[in-house]
């Protein structure tokens, strides 16, 4: 005997709920494709044709992970970052441009991968 559809379908939300906040007992995060440095994020625009015809389209962030050494703290950090980002990086220095980060906040204390010591 079957339990009546609106159980049914309460217990297949109930499954869809907790699946999609869990995987293999570990919460589940977003990955935005966002610049942990500058906080670029793709931006909406227009194809255009020859004929000016428009259609939406998005324009993408030049992103990819990086790993860095954290000279202050010993340790090395992945990111996933721009290449505005990592010229940031460049010119600040790593701690500089992470408080710079921090302070507009695109970048928290659970944002920073720790990779090793």
């Amino acid at each position: 005997m079957h339990p009546p559809s609106d159980m049914r379908t309460e217990m297949a939300a109930i499954r869809l709920s907790e699946s999609k906040r869990y995987y293999k007992d570990k919460p589940l995060t977003a990955m935005s494709k966002i610049c942990q440095i500058t906080g670029k994020k793709a931006m909406a625009g227009n194809n255009v044709s020859h004929s000016k015809r428009r259609t939406k389209r998005k324009f993408n962030v030049n992103l990819f992970n990086k790993k860095f050494y954290w000279v202050e703290q010993g340790i090395w950090i992945s990111f996933t970052i721009s290449a505005a980002g990592l010229r940031t990086i460049n010119k600040l220095g790593l701690n500089a441009a992470m408080m710079q980060a921090a302070e507009k906040g695109y970048l928290t204390d659970k944002d920073i991968k720790v990779i090793g010591f």
